[in-house]
């Protein structure tokens, strides 16, 4: 009888422990498959576990959505309906639906950039730098020049996909005589650009602050006064942030209210105005006033002030006036390797490493939970 009993407790013991190996071994080998598990090494099995986990993600808001949400799906198919009611059918109507559309896409398009700068934990594109930065200096550098502000042919007419704003080429001989020319020089001031480029500014903000939500509702299965000061300065640390607040129970409202004060309002200003005051005559004018006084100061430098004053004219002529208008009949050499192509390169590479990111993050985690409802079942049938 004790013979047997201690037989039985080894056995027993002894099955504990294979048993706790296999699962320490199952656990490292579904560690080493998501390790490997990229669209480089396994390309085919990558593209299926994400295509398998964007089908049962639509799948289940769709079922949601029929369960819950029949007055939304109501609202939004007549809505769809009227709208296409409005495209398909002439009339009198028709000016204005283009218009509306025209503001729908240039709304979408800079609220899209916002979302793709801020969203993938610091991973995304940053489009302030590729689009939003160089259209405020492009604007402000075109308003200084032409020395007005009514470049626009309508708010929309900006940089938008594959559409380059019409103010952009135009000569300043075809928007009339300069409107803002002061006696110091001094021609077009950020108080009037700024209204300009504002609202596209500020729909990019609106996106930013939205392609903060995936980390606090990814994290929301729970800090206020802090909220505001993370949001308001480029920090890559706002991706935890949100997490954190999703994780610690912080109301959705009081968590998107600061961001969206913070990135939309506070931040998107203080770069906007960056950019303008950079690219405007009169910090120009102060840069070149601080360097007169400055160098006056200095012992020697006084006699050949002047000589250096006037190059730094000539060079700041350089930079703001236009370059006269080529006539027709004198062929310009065209370079078709140019930098806009070259731009264009690096910000596909971008689109394409944003999208590589996206599909091997999606397959890894849909992986890891078909691994865990594996180890699951062995424990349940342990």
């Amino acid at each position: 009888m004790g013979s047997a009993a201690v037989t039985s407790s080894s056995s027993s013991s002894d099955a504990a422990i294979s048993g706790k190996f296999l699962f320490l071994s199952l656990r490292e080998k579904h560690e080493k498959e998501v390790e490997n598990l990229t669209l480089t090494s396994q390309p085919l099995n990558t593209l299926s576990l994400f295509g398998e986990a964007t089908f049962l993600y639509i799948k289940r808001s769709v079922l949601y959505l029929l369960a819950h949400g029949g007055w939304f799906i109501l609202l939004t198919t007549l809505l769809v309906a009227f709208g296409v009611l409005l495209v398909t059918v002439d009339g009198p109507h028709g000016k204005h639906v283009e218009e509306v559309s025209e503001y729908v896409r240039y709304s979408l398009w800079w609220i899209a950039l916002g979302v793709a700068s801020s969203i993938g934990l610091g991973s995304g594109l940053h489009t302030f730098v590729l689009y939003l930065g160089p259209h405020i200096a492009l604007f402000t550098l075109k308003a200084t020049q032409c020395g007005r502000i009514d470049l626009k042919s309508a708010p929309y007419d900006t940089i938008q996909f594959k559409r380059v704003p019409s103010w952009l080429e135009k000569s300043c001989s075809e928007f009339g005589p300069p409107l803002m020319v002061s006696a110091a020089g001094s021609r077009v001031p950020l108080t009037s650009i700024l209204p300009q480029i504002q609202l596209e500014a500020i729909l990019w903000g609106i996106g930013t602050a939205l392609g903060e939500l995936p980390p606090y509702f990814i994290s929301r299965a729970e800090w206020m006064e802090w909220f505001l000061v993370l949001a308001s300065v480029p920090n890559p640390l706002f991706d935890l942030a949100g997490i954190m607040c999703g994780q610690f129970g912080i109301p959705f409202w009081e968590f998107f209210l600061a961001t969206l004060i913070g990135k939309a309002i506070i931040k998107t200003h203080i770069q906007t105005i960056f950019i303008i005051c950079v690219c405007n005559n009169q910090l120009l004018d102060w840069m070149e006033n601080e360097m007169i006084w400055i160098l006056s100061h200095v012992p020697g430098l006084a006699d050949a002030l002047p000589g250096l004053i006037a190059k730094l004219h000539a060079m700041k002529e350089k930079y703001i006036d236009v370059s006269p208008p080529v006539p027709s009949h004198i062929k310009v050499k065209k370079w078709y390797f140019s930098f806009a192509s070259i731009w264009n390169g690096i910000v596909w590479l971008m689109l394409l490493n944003f999208f590589v990111k996206i599909v091997t993050a999606t397959a890894q985690r849909h992986l890891k939970k078909k691994q865990e409802k594996e180890v699951a079942a062995l424990t349940h049938s342990d």
